[in-house]
């Protein structure tokens, strides 16, 4: 069995020679770009992209539309709050009203009225 031989320098600089010349003659070997073909995908690729961008105005325009509503039910709902809010006020206005006890010149006039009024039964 022969023992590895390392390759020198002029091996390893003809080898990478050879590669690139292959490199190069794939290269010369490919087929011309066909113009036509490239204008049809240039063509076929903006339609996409215009396809792409009214897409993505329509999503825009519905978020929009989505935020907007949003606003207008939490609007809403801060109104019906506030009518809460203010209908609550009212009663317990209307409550400590009725819980604050009469000035002495209303208890005064109120017990004349029944001191009255008993007179007036008992004639």
């Amino acid at each position: 069995m022969p023992s590895y031989k390392a390759p020198s320098f002029q091996d390893r600089i003809a080898a990478a020679g050879s590669a690139k010349q292959k490199a190069l003659d794939a290269l010369r070997a490919k087929p011309p770009v066909d113009e036509a073909l490239m204008a049809e995908r240039r063509k076929a690729r903006e339609a996409q992209d215009q396809a792409i961008a009214i897409e993505r105005a329509a999503k825009a325009e519905a978020v929009a539309l989505a935020k907007a509503q949003k606003a207008e039910r939490k609007a809403a709902g801060q109104a019906a709050e506030a009518e809460k809010q203010a209908a609550a006020d009212a009663a317990a206005a209307l409550k400590a009203a009725r819980l604050t006890p009469a000035s002495a010149a209303e208890m005064k006039a109120a017990r004349d009225a029944r001191y009255a009024a008993r007179k007036a039964r008992n004639k």
